[in-house]
C-alpha cells in the first residue's frame, strides 16, 4: 500500500476513535460515583405533572421560572418527557419534549434522557417520597440536580430534608435556584 493511504486510514481510525470517545463522555448514563438510584421505583405512580422546585444552574433552564416536567410512558416501554417553563427574558412559555428509557431494571430509578437525538445523559432518582409527592434527581454527575414536588410549593420541613440530603450527596445546596411558580400555565 502506498504510505499517504495508510496514512489517511489511520487518521481516519484515530477521528473515529476520537469521536466515539467524545461522544461518550457526552452521554454519561450512569449515576455518579456513591449515588444509589431509589428502589423499588413504580413508573405508573411516577408518571404525570412535578413542578421543579429547585435546581442546580443550567443554560437550557436559565431565566425560566415556573417550570414543570410531565412524564407518561410509552406503548414501547419508554417514557415520554415534557419540560415546559417560562422564559422570563423571552417573556413566554418554552418547552422541550425527550425520550427516557430506563438503563437498567424497571424496578431502579436509573434512566437516560435525550431531548437530542442520540445523546442520553443520566437521569437518576436518589430520594424519593413513599407517597411520590417530592423526588431528589441527579444527572450523570453532581452538577445537575433537581428537586422536583408534585406541588407548586414545598412544606418548610420537607425543604430541610431534601437540602441535607442533597447536601450529603455531595451537592452544593448553596447554588441550588429554588423556582418561582406565579404563572398560570395555559398547558394543562
Amino acid at each position: 500500500m502506498p504510505l499517504p493511504f495508510l496514512w489517511v486510514r489511520r487518521s481516519a481510525l484515530l477521528l473515529s476513535a476520537a469521536c466515539v470517545l467524545a461522544l461518550m463522555g457526552c452521554s454519561s448514563t450512569t449515576p455518579p460515583p456513591g449515588v444509589t438510584p431509589v428502589t423499588p421505583f413504580d413508573l405508573a405512580r411516577y408518571e404525570g405533572r412535578w413542578y421543579e422546585a429547585a435546581r442546580l444552574d443550567h443554560s437550557f433552564e436559565r431565566g425560566m421560572t415556573d417550570v414543570s416536567a410531565t412524564y407518561q410512558r410509552q406503548a414501547d416501554g419508554s417514557v415520554r418527557v415534557l419540560n415546559r417553563g417560562f422564559d422570563t427574558g423571552k417573556k413566554d412559555w418554552r418547552q422541550a419534549e425527550g425520550k427516557a428509557k430506563f438503563t437498567g431494571d424497571f424496578n431502579t430509578a436509573s434512566l437516560k434522557v435525550s431531548f437530542f437525538g442520540p445523546f442520553y445523559g443520566g437521569y437518576h432518582v436518589v430520594a424519593l417520597d413513599a407517597d411520590y409527592q417530592w423526588a431528589l434527581v441527579l444527572g450523570p454527575d453532581r452538577s445537575y440536580c433537581w428537586i422536583l414536588s408534585r406541588t407548586k410549593q414545598l412544606a418548610p420541613a420537607v425543604r430541610e430534608q431534601l437540602i441535607a440530603r442533597a447536601q450529603a450527596l455531595g451537592i452544593d445546596t448553596q447554588a441550588l435556584i429554588w423556582v418561582t411558580h406565579e404563572r398560570t400555565d395555559p398547558q394543562p
